[in-house]
């Protein structure tokens, strides 16, 4: 059983910032790989960014330049740390385990 908390969401002004945190329990391994993945109203779950356990790491276009991921294997916490936030990025932000577990969420809003 994999258990994955992500926290940090909340209400932000456009050009702001937050780093999300999920944090992972359970019977897992570092070797595999991690994400995160946003779902905004009426849109598809999309993925944001990947980090394998080397640290090799990929994004959404969109995101390039502004969000930045990160894992810390000791403590088995995955990060997103996002800047120049915008109102499009408004979206409940989940956390990802071998594209097979998944967190309940935590909901980013960018408004003024």
């Amino acid at each position: 059983q994999v258990q994955l908390v992500e926290s940090g969401g909340g209400l932000v002004q456009p050009g702001g910032s937050l780093r999300l945190s999920c944090t992972v329990s359970g019977s897992i391994s570092s070797i595999f790989v991690m994400g995160w993945y946003r779902q905004a109203p009426g849109k598809q779950r999309e993925l944001v960014a990947t980090i394998t356990s080397g640290g090799d790491t990929d994004y959404l276009d969109s995101v390039k330049g502004r969000f930045t991921i990160s894992r810390y294997n000791a403590k088995n916490i995955l990060y997103l740390q996002m800047g120049s936030l915008k109102p499009e990025d408004t979206a409940v932000y989940y956390c990802m385990y071998r594209y097979t577990y998944w967190g309940q969420g935590t909901q980013v809003t960018v408004s003024s």
